[in-house]
């Protein structure tokens, strides 16, 4: 609370608390008194003032924020500063459980009663509790009304105020006396493993195994000597403990149970790395997470996977006996299907015995099935011929290719046609119509005639067409050509639509057209005159004072008034602009 701020009354709030006499809220601070005091603490951190001292007479780190240094208005009305507000309060120290003390549980030893009280649980008679909180099962004629098999009572639960460390001690009311349970459980479990290994030793001593053992040319060399017998004790414990721990091995790790270790299986440091490979960013995709490439990097090089390396690790689960193993896997579920007992699993001798006997079964039914159709129906004959693959094959015509594949001996491969006439000759012609293209017209190639249905000239006519010919000559010859039922229609209608309006179009009419143009052009003059006069008018008001859109005008101008326009207006690089206005 910085000195020199006063305190004003606050009313209670119906809080109840501290007694709202002499609390007195602070008054508003002037700029200046702000100013000193930023002032006061700026120096005060430098080091060039005295620190604030609380009122035991210790010293107030100037660098601790204002919102920790700083103390409320209604917690300490007192105006010097302090950080007394920070610590623990010892009032309230005082009203906290000491460390220690938990909640009693279980019923009271010594204490049951013989006959229903007033006040105590109606099903069970116990005291501690009502009928609603009851945990007995309820019965068909309560306590209070048998006054017999009277429940015990509970011990009356204390009211405990934990501070902050009794709130989150975990072990506040443990009993450590309890552990000792758990201690002698586990010894009596190990004396028991003991006397069951003292007898079977025994009967090892009487069966007289312990004894080949012994005599074993191992033990005569020495071998057993390295383990004593506290060691083959501990081994097999550690044998019996460990029996299942195979079975919880994680993908990418390998648990040794006999050094308690896991050890994760990484790859030699000599080995290259699947992602190194192929370091295309379009090749095989790399799973950083299981390492696997399941692809072959290699591919885009075009390489047999038997020569790589490495082809990708689909490429070893398609070889070996993989194969064959999904197919018995397959067998063994339709066999289950169909009512038969097997598992790949657990009877893969019984498995594969079944899977073998039905294979020949299969064969032997289909060969059976095969000579009944062919006594019934006969055709054996037909089956006698070559395979598929050398019909098909083998020919008798000769084609030798080049190294680009085009045909250097033989025939060519027929070109596939389409359903309609091609390649149709007329009239001596090589080529066909619309095999030659010049200056917007079709004609044909082998003599550069542009008349369609004319006769071959040949290599006389191109010569011809390519000297003597010029455009005119070109364009009568085309004009010369008959006509089709479409072009002559067209023809017609652009006749009779020049003779309606050459019957329209008179002397008279033209004049007074030109007129009405000229009187319209002369008001779109007056009128573009008027607008600009206008426009030089509001120019001059000041834009605050101009009304919105005062101007824009939305309508589309004619033509007269884009005439107007252009005749008013006036260009920058004209140099008799500046005589405009004379």
């Amino acid at each position: 609370m910085p000195e020199g701020t006063k305190m004003m009354a606050v009313p209670d709030g119906g809080g109840g608390g501290a007694d709202p006499a002499g609390l007195e809220e602070p008054k508003k601070m002037t700029r200046e008194d702000w100013r000193r005091k930023k002032e006061l603490e700026e120096q005060r951190k430098l080091g060039n003032a005295p620190a604030e001292v609380d009122e035991e007479g210790k010293d107030i780190n100037p660098h601790i924020p204002q919102y920790i240094s700083s103390v409320p208005w209604y917690v300490d009305p007192t105006k010097r500063p302090t950080l007394k507000h920070q610590r623990p309060q010892d009032e309230k120290q005082a009203e906290y459980t000491p460390m220690g003390e938990w909640y009693k549980k279980g019923v009271k030893e010594g204490s049951i009663a013989i006959k229903y009280r007033d006040g105590a649980c109606e099903n069970c008679g116990s005291i501690s509790h009502k009928k609603k909180d009851c945990f007995e099962r309820p019965r068909r004629v309560g306590a209070r009304f048998t006054g017999t098999n009277i429940a015990p009572d509970e011990y009356e639960q204390p009211k405990l105020l934990l501070d902050y460390d009794g709130k989150r001690d975990r072990w506040n009311g443990y009993n450590p006396e309890e552990h000792m349970k758990i201690v002698e459980e586990h010894s009596k479990v190990d004396l028991a493993k003991r006397t069951l290994k003292a007898q079977k030793l025994q009967e090892e001593l009487a069966s007289g195994k312990l004894s080949e053992h012994v005599n074993s040319p191992r033990h005569q060399w020495g071998d057993d000597d390295q383990n004593t017998p506290t060691e083959r004790d501990h081994n097999s414990e550690d044998e019996d403990e460990d029996k299942y721990a195979d079975d919880i091995d994680m993908p990418g790790q390998n648990f040794d149970s006999k050094r308690r270790i896991t050890v994760r299986n990484l790859r030699i440091r000599e080995d290259t790395a699947k992602y190194l490979r192929n370091l295309n960013p379009n090749s095989a995709y790399y799973d950083p997470k299981t390492r696997a490439m399941r692809e072959n990097p290699y591919a885009d090089g075009g390489k047999n996977p038997d020569e790589v390396s490495y082809a990708g690790d689909n490429f070893v689960r398609h070889t070996g006996d993989t194969v064959s193993m999904a197919q018995t896997q397959l067998f063994a579920w339709e066999a289950y299907d169909k009512g038969s007992e097997v598992h790949l699993q657990a009877d893969p001798t019984k498995l594969e015995m079944l899977c073998k006997s039905f294979k020949v079964k299969k064969e032997d039914f289909k060969e059976d099935q095969k000579k009944s159709i062919l006594e019934k129906y006969g055709g054996e004959e037909h089956l006698d011929t070559p395979p598929v693959e050398l019909l098909l094959a083998q020919t008798e015509d000769y084609v030798e290719y080049s190294r680009h594949g085009t045909v250097i001996k033989g025939q060519e491969k027929a070109v596939v046609r389409s359903k309609y006439e091609e390649d149709v000759l007329i009239n001596n012609h090589t080529c066909i119509w619309g095999s030659y293209w010049k200056d917007g017209y079709w004609g044909y190639k082998c003599c550069h005639s542009f008349v369609k249905m004319s006769y071959c000239t040949g290599e006389a006519g191109k010569s011809v067409m390519n000297t003597d010919l010029c455009e005119e000559d070109l364009i009568e010859t085309v004009e010369e050509m008959p006509k089709t039922l479409v072009e002559i229609h067209q023809d017609n209608l652009k006749k009779k639509k020049k003779k309606k309006k050459h019957h329209k179009s008179g002397g008279s009419d033209s004049d007074s057209e030109d007129k009405k143009k000229q009187e319209k052009l002369k008001k779109a003059l007056n009128a573009e005159e008027a607008r600009l006069k206008h426009v030089e008018e509001l120019l001059q008001v000041d834009e605050r004072k101009r009304a919105y859109n005062s101007l824009y005008e939305s309508r589309e101008p004619t033509e007269e008034e884009m005439e107007a326009y252009r005749m008013k207006r006036q260009r920058a690089d004209d140099p008799m602009a500046s005589f405009l206005g004379q």
